[in-house]
């Protein structure tokens, strides 16, 4: 079977191509895609030829935030999927090229056991958020927020959502810092800091912080964070880094703990989905922007990847799949 998918077929260069999917075992899936979103962190260094390593291999298909409805199942999958909306983490399943992970797709080939269903969630479109909304669901668990006060660095889709959680977990004080104001005020933190245009030091007075959580990857703004913790606080690095340079005599000076958070726990995506579906969690403040698959697609990974205001950028693949973000919103 042949699909149109967007293809990274070298550095800094994107195009939409027709490949080949695998066949359909009898414990796969055939996903028909309504929507994927660009990651802004892996697949912006992937474009930029800053991952040269398996599976990142060009060419390679990107993509590992889809949603699309099941359109068929393999003769060991239950018939009762079909036509049932799920969210695709990913495939493998195709031949003669790479995928990194594969869900930049118009047809996906996957594993049943690689989906999650979104039939409790009253817009399919908010599975978008399941793994953002996990990854920063694993940040806040590994800080162990309650009763604590929590200092969040950028508000990217990330930061948002683990400022967002902090809070529904139970935190007592969530403040954040980010330069963009457009972001500053998507955020739904206690107290929020712009440090372009105020002094941190003085809006952040008087709090000594248990934990801090960095959604920025940027060193001097860990450092500057670092002097708001208290002692024996927790940083929790929440993006990957090439490198941590940091200083350590604060570290020492405090008997700081440090946890790298890797990727979202078992169990996450489920949370997740049962946050939103629950009006819990404002998944859809973090869609900013969108884009047709048939019209330029270099231009929406540019955008996606050079605009501050862009926090997640929807690709829409069918002509009806344009859709507002009702059902996405917390009922808070």
């Amino acid at each position: 079977m042949k699909a149109k998918a967007i293809l990274f077929s070298g550095v800094r260069q994107i195009e939409l191509s027709e490949v080949t999917l695998k066949a359909l075992s009898s414990t796969d899936v055939l996903v028909e895609t309504h929507w994927s979103s660009i990651s802004t962190g892996t697949e912006k260094m992937a474009y930029n030829g800053l991952i040269p390593s398996p599976p990142f291999i060009f060419p390679f298909i990107p993509g590992y935030e889809t949603v699309g409805k099941i359109i068929k199942v393999g003769k060991h999958v239950n018939q009762s999927l079909i036509g049932k909306f799920a969210y695709v983490a990913g495939s493998f399943g195709y031949i003669g090229v790479n995928a990194a992970f594969g869900g930049a797709s118009e047809f996906i080939v996957c594993p049943v056991e690689s989906i999650t269903v979104l039939d409790n969630i009253d817009n399919p479109r908010c599975g978008i958020a399941l793994p953002l909304g996990a990854t920063a669901l694993h940040i806040v668990d590994l800080a162990k927020v309650e009763n604590k006060k929590v200092l969040v660095l950028g508000q990217g889709a990330v930061g948002i959502l683990a400022a967002e959680l902090a809070k529904l977990m139970g935190a007592k004080l969530v403040a954040v810092t980010e330069p963009n104001p457009n972001r500053l005020n998507l955020s739904s933190a206690d107290l929020k800091v712009n440090p372009d245009t105020e002094d941190v030091s003085a809006a952040l007075a008087g709090h000594e912080f248990d934990v801090l959580i960095d959604s920025t990857g940027i060193m001097s703004a860990i450092d500057t964070g670092l002097r708001f913790l208290k002692f024996q606080g927790v940083v929790i690095f929440g993006g990957y880094y090439q490198r941590v340079n940091i200083d350590y005599s604060q570290a020492f000076q405090k008997e700081l703990s440090f946890i790298a958070a890797k990727q979202w726990a078992k169990g996450d995506l489920e949370r997740v989905r049962e946050l939103i579906a629950a009006r819990k969690l404002n998944a859809g403040r973090i869609f900013t922007h969108q884009h047709t698959v048939k019209d330029d697609i270099t231009e929406a990974y540019i955008q996606a990847f050079s605009d501050p205001d862009c926090l997640k950028m929807i690709l829409l693949w069918k002509a009806n799949a344009e859709q507002d973000d009702n059902g996405c919103s917390s009922s808070a």
